[in-house]
């Protein structure tokens, strides 16, 4: 048991969160983890974080204050909110802490994968410590392939660059970094190893579920462009849990300043990961939602009208027609990072859209609008083509999947299809009349969509190298 307390030792030395609900430590400040059950719960972590950090302002969702881009010297937010493709980003970027937590998760993860069979227990536990530890694994994974490579194409992936595979716990490894393909390979494999031993309810909110588990299968398969396999891994989801929040109900209580939904009673959460370490919801007041996005929930939606501000004199550019996110995570606990049923119903319309099942799609949408939707037009009418029900699914994720990584990795992956690639043009400032309004465009094949690994990261192992054509500064 030597090596696992000097392993572990070492984990938690690097690791954010407290171990001490499920460990001890002896007199000598050894750590004590000799039985599979304490590896099982060594996997449930509240209060994961992964910070977002800059790359959210490469999304037609958020936005800026005026005040913080005119006159200020361009740091990585502005150089983002304008497109600038000018500047080398590598020096920038010294550190990242989303990089940092990611591959800290990972090491966490690995920890668990590589020691658990020689612990102290039932067979059964062991297997079931590995398979929620293998699920995490790929999860991070997938966020930090979708972060700083280019998202997946089915023409290019086994050749687009990567990021390195971690697959064993080891503080000293220097690996070679893996195409796109290789990863997603990897995330799939670890996926189909966990599934037979996973459960329908875990042990607590924090270890992974069937249904996210088959939730996140779906969403691997969508972003390769598997769409069958996507669907039925979608349908396997929801009958696990199909359960969608009622919005309209909520608000007829008074929404969250009446009645608070913390994480554990909101029944449409499917994995409880925060966005920015602590809290979920303490970016309320910096993340701004753009023009277009606050435009396209209209005046009728309940997750806008329940949630954001639209009216700070403190907080907004007023006349700008932007809102932020206005409600403490205390008051509703909502997933920017992890993933929830209505995602998984959104992937399911966009299964049956690309399989021209226009009726079918747009009846899945329906069955979300009817828990969004105040008053007005709830039901959608059935497009005649594909590219007008996409369209709808689209704009159905971008209201539904706020904030975090969703709309940048949607961004990506939608952009290696021409049918639904999107030029982002930004028209700013909108209130400021001493500068010049200008417009900043955003190509699909824009190398800003790849975010470049951290100097910190890149300078330890000279096998990771860009995935764009910037230059090191070493």
């Amino acid at each position: 048991m030597k090596h696992i307390h000097t392993i572990l030792l070492s984990l938690i030395m690097l690791t954010v969160a407290s171990c001490e609900d499920y460990t001890d430590v002896t007199p000598k400040g050894a750590l004590v983890v000799e039985t599979a059950a304490q590896f099982h719960e060594m996997v449930s972590l509240p209060n994961r974080g992964y910070p977002i950090n800059n790359f959210q302002y490469l999304s037609d969702d958020q936005w800026m204050r005026e005040a913080n881009v005119i006159g200020r010297t361009p740091n990585i937010d502005i150089i983002n909110f304008t497109f600038d493709e000018s500047t080398d980003r590598v020096s920038l970027f010294t550190g990242s802490s989303f990089y940092n937590q990611a591959y800290t998760y990972i090491n966490r993860w690995n920890t668990i994968i590589s020691l658990v069979d020689i612990s102290k227990g039932d067979e059964s536990i062991k297997q079931l410590a590995k398979a929620e530890a293998k699920i995490y694994r790929a999860y991070d994974h997938f966020l930090l392939i979708n972060t700083y490579a280019k998202g997946y194409d089915p023409q290019t992936a086994t050749t687009d660059g990567g990021i390195c595979i971690m697959d064993k716990f080891d503080l000293e490894a220097q690996p070679s970094k893996s195409t796109v393909a290789q990863v997603y390979e990897f995330i799939q494999k670890d996926i189909e190893d966990a599934l037979p031993y996973l459960q329908e309810k875990p042990l607590d909110v924090y270890h992974p579920s069937l249904a996210f588990a088959y939730a996140f299968k779906a969403k691997v398969h969508l972003f390769k462009r598997e769409i069958a396999s996507a669907a039925t891994a979608a349908e396997k989801s929801l009958s696990y849990n199909n359960q969608i929040f009622d919005m309209k109900a909520y608000s007829a209580q008074g929404g969250p300043t009446a009645v608070a939904v913390p994480a554990a009673n909101n029944v449409e959460v499917l994995s409880y990961m925060y966005m920015t370490g602590y809290n979920e919801m303490n970016f309320a007041q910096s993340y701004v939602i753009s023009p277009e996005l606050r435009t396209l929930f209209g005046t009728n939606d309940a997750r806008f009208n329940l949630f954001f501000n639209s009216t700070s004199t403190t907080n907004l550019d007023q006349g700008s027609n932007t809102a932020y996110w206005g409600t403490q995570y205390t008051r509703f606990f909502y997933p920017t990072v992890g993933m929830k049923t209505p995602e998984v119903y959104l992937m399911l319309a966009e299964c049956y859209a690309r399989e021209d099942k226009f009726s079918e799609a747009v009846a899945v949408l329906n069955t979300l609008r009817a828990k969004r939707i105040l008053s007005g037009t709830v039901n959608l009418a059935v497009p005649a083509t594909r590219a007008a029900t996409m369209e709808l699914v689209i704009n159905e994720r971008r209201k539904e999947l706020l904030l975090g990584f969703h709309r940048f990795f949607d961004l990506k992956r939608l952009n290696n299809e021409t049918e639904y690639a999107k030029t982002i043009t930004r028209v700013f400032p909108i209130v400021n009349k001493t500068v010049p309004q200008k417009t900043y465009t955003l190509q699909p094949n824009s190398r800003l969509y790849i975010v470049p690994f951290p100097l910190s990261a890149l300078s330890k192992n000279p096998k990771l190298t860009l995935n764009t054509d910037e230059k090191l500064p070493f």
